[in-house]
């Protein structure tokens, strides 16, 4: 019997983690007669993550009505897991997916709907909360968020700001007497996609402010209103949020949520592989498959397929990832214990047609890997 893991992340905006899942399935099923597979949907903190978890743990969502990134309302659900504790997805609620290209606004964007939902999870009794951080249109350093929990920011005349990125620049003082008592009394554990810190060249805004819509004049104009929150945040909280790891998640979400509730950042994909007992899973395979839409040099650093390889590395298990495409420091991940790359195509391919094709694109990609490793086990 030739045993699998499938692992993989999803494909953004083609192939869900599950859908990839069944097509493995499938194709292993085709060479392999004794095949027994099977499966975790992953995610590293970003969109997916309340799915991945749940499909992990079993639970329940609970849908909440909120405040989309640009103020729109939008159906957002956490995720209750069997034992109590709570996954809260800020992609949900503030994510990128949720806002047309042409109307992304780093200045406008508010984290004002994923406060509401951790709201929401407290004032329901829930007290041991995960804060799943990535794939945000935010820039806002988490203040939206921190406002719908009952913080206030102020600027020089005392007047309340509304908490999105423009306020940055005209914080003055933060009232924290308003946060609401819950918060005092719940445990946060931050589960970060990415390490950068808050500000700086590899900061929130620069690295992922650019994706969010901003220009270079408006970029500027919130890396200055970040640099001076820290301050005010150091200053009035005590806490040092420009030296965090993390802090920059989500558009300086991972700072709030340090200074505010206190939280531990820890690795998104490294969180949710412990939640879902990845290792013993492991354990008992023979050969690990996992995946994202594209691998690069970013892949490397705090994302589903460096947390993936690291494990199996450990567990010295071979691991072969299929992603949509790779790029330049993919191969980076063979250092980090993955055993094989592959992509569905190659770097001539329209982005179009990559899109349009994913399926019957991974479907090949699969087959091959397959083959391939018929042909070892049968040597």
């Amino acid at each position: 019997m030739t045993r699998f893991l499938f692992a993989s992340d999803s494909f953004k905006g083609t192939l869900s983690s599950e859908r990839i899942a069944q097509i493995l399935g499938q194709e292993a099923g085709k060479v392999f007669a004794d095949a027994s597979c099977s499966s975790l949907p992953i995610a590293d903190g970003g969109e997916g993550t309340v799915d991945a978890i749940l499909a992990a743990c079993g639970g329940e969502r609970v849908h909440v009505t909120v405040d989309g990134p640009m103020g729109e309302p939008v159906d957002a659900a956490y995720g209750i897991l069997p034992d109590g504790r709570c996954v809260i997805e800020l992609a949900a609620a503030s994510g990128i997916t949720l806002v047309d290209r042409g109307a992304l606004d780093p200045l406008r964007a508010s984290t004002a709907g994923f406060g509401q939902l951790i709201r929401h999870a407290l004032e329901h009794g829930a007290h041991d909360i995960f804060l799943a951080l990535g794939g945000s249109a935010t820039n806002d350093g988490g203040m939206g968020a921190m406002r719908a929990l009952g913080v206030r920011f102020l600027d020089a005349d005392g007047r309340d700001l509304q908490g999105r990125g423009e306020d940055l620049s005209d914080l003055f003082t933060i009232d924290v007497s308003g946060l609401i008592p819950e918060a005092y009394m719940a445990r946060f554990t931050v589960m970060c996609d990415v390490t950068n810190p808050l500000i700086g060249r590899l900061g929130a805004t620069a690295v992922f402010g650019p994706q969010k819509g901003g220009t270079v004049e408006t970029l500027a104009q919130l890396e200055r209103g970040m640099v001076g929150y820290a301050r005010i945040i150091a200053r009035q909280l005590g806490v040092d949020v420009a030296s965090i790891p993390g802090a920059g998640a989500a558009g300086g979400m991972g700072a709030a949520a340090a200074a505010f509730l206190s939280a531990r950042l820890v690795s998104g994909i490294d969180c949710l592989m412990d939640l879902a007992h990845f290792d013993e899973l492991l354990a008992e395979c023979d050969y690990c498959i996992s995946g994202e839409g594209r691998a690069d040099a970013q892949s490397l650093d705090g994302k589903v397929l460096s947390g993936v390889a690291r494990r199996c590395a450990a567990a010295g298990k071979p691991l072969i990832i299929i992603a949509g495409s790779l790029g330049e420091g993919a191969e980076g991940l063979l250092d980090r214990g993955a055993s094989k790359l592959v992509a569905c195509v190659g770097p001539e391919t329209p982005i179009e047609e990559a899109l349009a094709y994913a399926e019957e694109n991974y479907r090949r990609a699969a087959a091959s890997v397959f083959a391939e490793i018929a042909e070892v086990c049968s040597r």
